[in-house]
C-alpha cells in the first residue's frame, strides 16, 4: 500500500508534538487527519504545514476525551476519508509543576489523570476497532518519560499521570500480544519544542516528527517500545533506521 492511499489519523495533531508529526507525515505523501476542539488550532495547523500538502489534511472538531464525543467525532471522520490505515496517539501536556502534593486537591489530580490517561484511553477504545484486525495498519502512542525519570519539586502529580499512561501502554501490549495490527510506543524521555523555543537536550518536533513517520511508514515493527532521550539518539535512530 502506498503512502497516498494511507490515511493516518493523528490524535493531538494541533499541539507542539503532533504538529511536527502531521507535517512530516503528509510531507511523506500520507493523508493525515487531525481531530481537535479548538477549530482555530485547526486553522494554525493548516497554515504551519507545507502549502504543497494541505489538501491532503483533514480537519475534523471534535472532543476525543470523552465517549459520546470520541464517538461523534469518528463518524465524522469517516464520513470524510471513508476509512482510516493508521493512528498516532499524542495527547495530553509535557509539563505540570503546581505545587506539592499537599497543596494540591482531588479536582487538580483528577484533571491530570484525565489529561494524560482517560483521553489516551477514551480515544483508543473508540479508533482502535478501525485498525487492530488489518496487519498492514498501526497504532502508535506517544509518552513522556516524566512517569520513571521526571521528579522535581511540585511535579508529583505529573509523575503520577505520566506513570498512568505508560502503564495503559504495557496493558495494551500484553492483553492485546497477537493482534494483526502494528501497535508500538515511542516514549520520549526530554522535551520537544518548536525550533524557536528550543532549549538544551530539546528534540526538535520536526526532527521527532520525522522518526515517527519513519516508523509509520516502515510498519516493520511490533508491541515494541522505543525510547528516545536526547537529540542524538533521535538522530541515531533516523539516520540507522532503527524505527
Amino acid at each position: 500500500m502506498s503512502t497516498s492511499d494511507r490515511v493516518v489519523l493523528v490524535l493531538g495533531g494541533a499541539g507542539t508534538v503532533g504538529s511536527g508529526i502531521v507535517k512530516a507525515l503528509l510531507d511523506k505523501g500520507f493523508k493525515v487527519a487531525v481531530i481537535s476542539r479548538d477549530a482555530s488550532r485547526l486553522d494554525r495547523l493548516r497554515t504551519f504545514v507545507s502549502p504543497t500538502t494541505q489538501q491532503n489534511l483533514i480537519t475534523v472538531v471534535g472532543n476525543v476525551g470523552s465517549e459520546d464525543g470520541a464517538e461523534e467525532a469518528k463518524q465524522a471522520l469517516l464520513e470524510q476519508v471513508g476509512k482510516v490505515t493508521d493512528i498516532v496517539s499524542s495527547l495530553g501536556f509535557s509539563w505540570w509543576q503546581g505545587g506539592p502534593p499537599h497543596t494540591q486537591t482531588l479536582k487538580d489530580l483528577h484533571w491530570v489523570i484525565e489529561t494524560l490517561l482517560f483521553s489516551t484511553f477514551v480515544s483508543w477504545k473508540a479508533f482502535f476497532p478501525l485498525v487492530r484486525d488489518t496487519a498492514e495498519s498501526s497504532y502508535t502512542v506517544i509518552t513522556g518519560g516524566a512517569g520513571e525519570k521526571l521528579l522535581m519539586p511540585g511535579t508529583g502529580f505529573l509523575t503520577v499521570g505520566a506513570a498512568s499512561a505508560l502503564a495503559f501502554c504495557q496493558v495494551l501490549r500484553e492483553e492485546y500480544p497477537e493482534v494483526p495490527c502494528k501497535l508500538n510506543q515511542v516514549k520520549i524521555n526530554t522535551g520537544v519544542a518548536t525550533p524557536e523555543r528550543m532549549a538544551p537536550g530539546y528534540l526538535n518536533h520536526l526532527d521527532l516528527g520525522e522518526a515517527v513517520a519513519a516508523l509509520v511508514e516502515r510498519g516493520s515493527s511490533s508491541h515494541t517500545v522505543f525510547a528516545v532521550s536526547s537529540p542524538a539518539d533521535l538522530k541515531t535512530v533516523l539516520l540507522e533506521g532503527n524505527l
